[in-house]
């Protein structure tokens, strides 16, 4: 019996030594300086085995701002003229006071007041050249816009613009915003014409730079012409810029006494004030 005490009790240590080795080891045990080989390791991203991580979100764009694109111009037309408006010049020398009876007719709507008269058109004459002054004895177009302000189709005002085509948008944009037809200082100062109406690539009210592509006229001279500068277009001719510069040129400075720069010239209807 005394003997078998010490057998039994080193059979119980090396059995405590067994279980305290098969007890499994969290962690590291810092003072042992490694790792159990039964601790717990995380697998790396991406090796076998290993669970998917979750993708980050991508950022969604800010949408860009929508840009409407700015209306392209497109064909404009207006003409004043109607059957009967056209009045002939019934001397040589009345072209002024023939322009201004053409002027009444585009303005007036009420088709029963046509100024066709040449009793009329003599006294308009006589009117005009009382407000001219110039070495040639006739009505210049500063008697001109004032006949045609006296006669309540006013105001009117003569103007002089250095450049073709500018002159062109002038007195288109004139006609748009007033209703009223353009005097045009033909021949280097010597002739009138009506402009009634144009046809334009954009609408003045809508674009700045619009081009004009065709005038409406009227020339009082009408069948006649001239030798010098061409033939007198049918009343109510859609002519081509390109037409029209062969006989609505500059001024010629010294055709008559003015402040005026030289230029094209236009009798122009203005805003009432």
């Amino acid at each position: 019996m005394n003997g078998a005490r010490p057998r039994h009790s080193v059979w119980l240590a090396a059995l405590a030594s067994l279980l305290v080795a098969c007890t499994p080891v969290n962690g590291t045990d810092a003072a042992a300086g490694g790792a159990s080989p039964t601790a717990t390791v995380q697998p790396a991203v991406g090796t076998a085995g290993s669970s998917p991580q979750p993708a980050a979100a991508a950022a969604t764009p800010a949408p860009l701002p929508t840009v409407t694109p700015p209306p392209a111009p497109g064909p404009y037309a207006i003409n004043l003229y109607r059957e009967g408006d056209f009045v002939p010049q019934y001397t040589f020398d009345w072209c002024v006071a023939a322009s201004v009876q053409m002027a009444h007719n585009l303005i007036d709507d009420t088709g029963g007041g046509t100024w066709s008269d040449s009793v009329q058109q003599g006294e308009l004459w006589d009117l005009a050249r009382a407000r001219s002054s110039d070495s040639f004895n006739g009505a210049n177009p500063f008697g001109w816009a004032h006949v045609l302000t006296a006669s309540g189709m006013g105001p009117y005002s003569v103007v002089s613009v250095a450049d073709y085509g500018v002159a062109l948008q002038t007195a288109a944009r004139a006609i748009a915003e007033t209703g009223r037809p353009v005097g045009l200082v033909m021949w280097s100062g010597r002739h009138a014409w009506v402009m009634s109406g144009f046809e334009s690539v954009g609408d003045p009210a809508k674009f700045q730079d619009f081009r004009v592509t065709g005038i409406h006229v009227m020339d009082p001279l009408y069948p006649y012409g001239s030798q010098q500068w061409g033939p007198s277009p049918v009343p109510n001719s859609l002519l081509t810029p390109e037409e029209l510069a062969t006989q609505f040129v500059v001024r010629e400075p010294r055709r008559w006494s003015s402040q005026l720069p030289a230029g094209y010239l236009l009798v122009l209807p203005q805003d009432a004030a």
